[in-house]
């Protein structure tokens, strides 16, 4: 007898029909004696409908009652899936955050989940019965409700299974695993059978939208074995694994894009020590992500242009920001390209294969695609490209690297 935790994405619960197979997926699963915890994200557009009442109550919705409006969705999934499988001769009831209780601790929409009680929900697995749990939210120390994140259900099934000592954890979403690449933006994409914890951790920071980083981190640190499967079909999934149950046949295993980037240039800002950190702390005190990072220093020595990557939306307060420090740092000029992308190859395979980085320029510079700007991992290389040719890039790297 196996205990697994299974989380379900608001895809796989977007109606009332959906939920009611769900249960009938769950009760199926439960007549091999598993002991079956599940974890629900709110209903598929759910979360941007209460984001949405928010924005017209106040733009400066206060957060922590921010956390108490958008922890309903998942309330809701909870509470309908546990009537389902009741409704289908099973013993379930669901439990909110605060009953178990899961703790969290950091600010209001972007808490961390550190610690649960495992007491009551273990005597009702014992019983026989199946516990729903809300994902995305917990409660603090204090007892305020939290929410940890966009897309953070994922998370919140796999710190659960960490908690509760399970064999694996099952996300069930509306994909049917992890693909090579985004099989909308190329039909060639291909189903990966198993990829290692780093892998699918760089797709996730890179644009990969089938499961939160953080969630993956969590699953990496406490060597829990992870099923991405689809709630729509019985085939077998992608399975997330320790790096070492791995044979890598190819030194590429997929290629990740993301959209929503936005380069910024300061140029002839005078080269002195402690000006990089002059020009990246009050993006850090703003919560600004900063991606890629390149220095081209001029020959004399006297003077650097500074370019980085961040998020497409934050690229107003950036500017901003820049702007307020231009005679702290001393730059001449600053210029911006809001339609970039950037494509990435990931691969742990990478590390004992070399020419993968010629292979990756000499491809696209033999499709007539400029890179803009590069950075590297052990197992990634990401180049920044011209936004149209986003497309074009990613096919031409997956048949050059042999995943079509």
């Amino acid at each position: 007898m196996a205990r697994v935790v299974i989380k379900f994405g608001g895809t796989s619960l977007g109606s009332i029909e959906k939920i009611t197979n769900v249960a009938s997926l769950i009760k199926k699963k439960k007549t091999n004696n598993d002991e079956i915890i599940v974890v629900v994200s709110a209903m598929a557009g759910q979360t941007n409908d209460l984001i949405e009442k928010s924005k017209k109550i106040s733009k400066n919705y206060d957060k922590a009652e921010l956390d108490v409006l958008l922890a309903t969705g998942e309330q809701m999934s909870s509470s309908l899936l546990s009537a389902a499988l009741i409704d289908q001769g099973c013993k379930s009831r669901s439990w909110l955050s605060w009953q178990i209780p899961i703790i969290t601790e950091g600010p209001h929409n972007a808490s961390r989940i550190y610690r649960s009680n495992t007491d009551e929900i273990s005597k009702f697995l014992k019983s026989g019965g199946i516990p729903i749990i809300p994902g995305f939210q917990g409660v603090s120390n204090i007892f305020r409700l939290t929410t940890i994140g966009r897309g953070g259900s994922d998370a919140s099934a796999v710190a659960i299974a960490k908690f509760f000592d399970a064999d694996f954890c099952e996300i069930y979403t509306d994909v049917e695993g992890v693909y090579t690449t985004n099989p909308n933006m190329h039909s060639q994409a291909k189903k990966i059978d198993k990829i290692s914890y780093e892998e699918i951790l760089e797709m996730a920071s890179l644009g990969t939208k089938i499961m939160q980083a953080s969630a993956v981190q969590i699953a990496m640190l406490n060597n829990i074995s992870i099923h991405v499967r689809s709630t729509f079909s019985e085939k077998e999934g992608t399975k997330i694994l320790p790096d070492a149950k791995l044979d890598y046949e190819k030194s590429v295993t997929g290629i990740s894009f993301s959209k929503n980037d936005a380069k910024v240039t300061l140029i002839g800002v005078k080269d002195r020590p402690g000006v990089a950190a002059k020009i990246f702390e009050p993006l850090g005190q703003n919560d600004i992500n900063v991606d890629m990072v390149i220095q081209n220093i001029s020959p004399d020595g006297k003077e650097t242009d500074v370019t980085f990557t961040i998020k497409r939306d934050q690229l107003d307060q950036s500017i901003k920001l820049m702007n307020d420090i231009k005679t702290k740092i001393n730059y001449k000029k600053l210029v911006y390209d809001d339609k970039v992308a950037k494509v990435s190859i990931i691969g742990a395979g990478m590390i004992v294969s070399p020419g993968i980085t010629y292979k990756m320029f000499k491809s696209l510079a033999d499709a007539n695609i400029n890179i803009i700007a590069i950075s590297t991992s052990e197992i990634k290389i990401s180049v920044l490209v011209n936004e149209e040719k986003t497309s074009e890039a990613i096919k031409i790297l997956h048949k050059n690297f042999n995943l079509d």
